[in-house]
């Protein structure tokens, strides 16, 4: 009677099917959107703890704007407000040209989108240079001071994640190790933010 040779039986061994070892679900949210929307939800408590101080002041005082304090630049702010809610459309529409896998043009409408918000932040530094001249300051009332704070933090905002979205457009056209569309996808959310808060402030503090 034969015996088994050691390579038949090394053989029939490896003709047996293991156990599959199952595989971890992929996430479908990375840790980069994970982290700015819990920097999002700390920038929604941070604005609105400027809003709710300007709110008790406001109501505190018996008149407001106050005397002898120039008048903020209503109509001129609701062309700048259009501006850049347009600037949110087009980043959105840019977002869902790269999910097509058409990221060269997604990526064009992304150019247009930063524009429409460099213009914006351009608008808005001008009004304030026209508004010091005319004796809006910090120091001229509480009214000043409360103006600066709450639409220079929102400026400070649309600095950084311009220049963010400006290095974003430059990877995603990059030769070697081009930025992803899903790599875009947290700045993106933080303009998202950025547009959608001006109204509220725009609102909150024109009107």
């Amino acid at each position: 009677m034969k015996t088994p040779s050691s390579q038949s039986v090394l053989l029939a061994a490896s003709e047996l099917s293991l156990p599959s070892q199952p595989q971890r679900a992929k996430s479908p949210v990375s840790s980069g959107v994970v982290g700015m929307l819990i920097f999002i939800v700390t920038e929604v408590m941070f604005f609105g703890a400027l809003i709710s101080a300007y709110l008790v002041i406001r109501a505190g005082l018996d008149e407001w704007p106050p005397w002898g304090q120039p008048r903020l630049p209503v109509e001129t702010t609701a062309i700048n407000t259009l501006a850049l809610l347009v600037s949110g459309l087009l980043m959105l529409y840019s977002r869902k040209l790269m999910q097509k896998d058409k990221v060269s043009e997604g990526r064009k409408w992304l150019g247009f989108s930063i524009l429409l918000g460099t213009f914006f932040l351009i608008s808005q530094g001008y009004e304030w240079v026209q508004l010091i001249k005319y004796g809006l300051t910090v120091s001229s009332s509480v009214y000043g001071g409360l103006f600066y704070l709450i639409i220079g933090a929102h400026g400070l905002h649309i600095i950084g994640t311009l220049a963010f979205l400006t290095y974003a457009w430059k990877r995603l056209g990059a030769p070697v190790n081009p930025l992803t569309p899903e790599g875009l996808l947290p700045v993106q959310l933080l303009w998202y933010f950025v547009v959608c808060v001006w109204p509220v402030l725009y609102v909150l503090v024109y009107l």
